[in-house]
Formats: C-alpha cells, sequence, structure tokens
C-alpha cells in the first residue's frame, strides 16, 4: 500500500512549551490548523490540539494569556517512523482513537500524519484502481 513517508507532512508547525496559550492560539488561527507540536530543544514533547484549549482553558474559564502551552499540552503522543506502512499508521490510529500522529526519525521529528492525509491518500489510491478496473474492463 505505502509508507508513512510518502504521505506525511514535512511542514510541521511547532511551539515551545513556554511560550503562552495565548501565543499558541494565535498560531493555530494564522496557520489555518487544528494543532501544534510541543517542542523543548527541538524536540517533541507533546502536542497542543483545539481540544485542549476547549476542555483545559475555555470550559475551565482560564486566560490563555496567564498559562503556558506546558499546562495544557497533552504530554502524550502516539508516533510512528517514515517507515512505517500506511496500514500500521491507520490501525495505531484506530487502536488509540487519535486523528494524528508524529512522525519521528532517529528520535527527531520528521513529520506528521493525519487523518486527513489519510483520506486524500485513499482517495486517490481508489480513484486509480477504479480508473485502472475501467481500462481493464474495455477490452
Amino acid at each position: 500500500m505505502g509508507y508513512v513517508r510518502d504521505i506525511m507532512n514535512k511542514h510541521v508547525v511547532t511551539i515551545s512549551k513556554e511560550k503562552s496559550c495565548l501565543e499558541a492560539s494565535r498560531l493555530l488561527q494564522e496557520k489555518d490548523i487544528s494543532f501544534l507540536v510541543v517542542v523543548e530543544q527541538n524536540n517533541p514533547v507533546g502536542i497542543i490540539t483545539e481540544a485542549d484549549f476547549v476542555r483545559k482553558l475555555v470550559a475551565q474559564d482560564k486566560k490563555p494569556s496567564e498559562l503556558k502551552v506546558a499546562d495544557i499540552m497533552s504530554p502524550k503522543y502516539r508516533w510512528v517512523e517514515p517507515t512505517t506502512a500506511i496500514e500500521d499508521a491507520v490501525q495505531k490510529m484506530l487502536n488509540n482513537n487519535i486523528r494524528r500522529l508524529i512522525v519521528l526519525e532517529e528520535g527527531k521529528l520528521a513529520g506528521v500524519i493525519t487523518q486527513t492525509d489519510l483520506a486524500a491518500y485513499l482517495r486517490s489510491k481508489l480513484l486509480i484502481d477504479e480508473t485502472i478496473r475501467g481500462i481493464g474492463s474495455e477490452d
């Protein structure tokens, strides 16, 4: 089917765990994305999502300018390597009920893979398969 490296996004938006939640929310808005990889000395240490803002800030009536990213980030994150089979990445996402995976290569951040990436890949694969079947049935 393919490997994570074939569909991962290499342009990962990161933020320091020491930045304010306000800065993080502005970065999400500016980049029009739903999550950030949280780093410390360029190494991933967590993830912060829109859901973290809702559950840990808004629902608790806290001020984003007064909290650091480290205060609301999820320190647990799932990851795969670029050489992981796409099927295995999908299974990991399903098993853990998550929408994204960090891609690490030799312990360093190499990219991310999201449900959107997977859906686009599967859609194009299905279209190609249907086209090939259509060509084969014309004979």
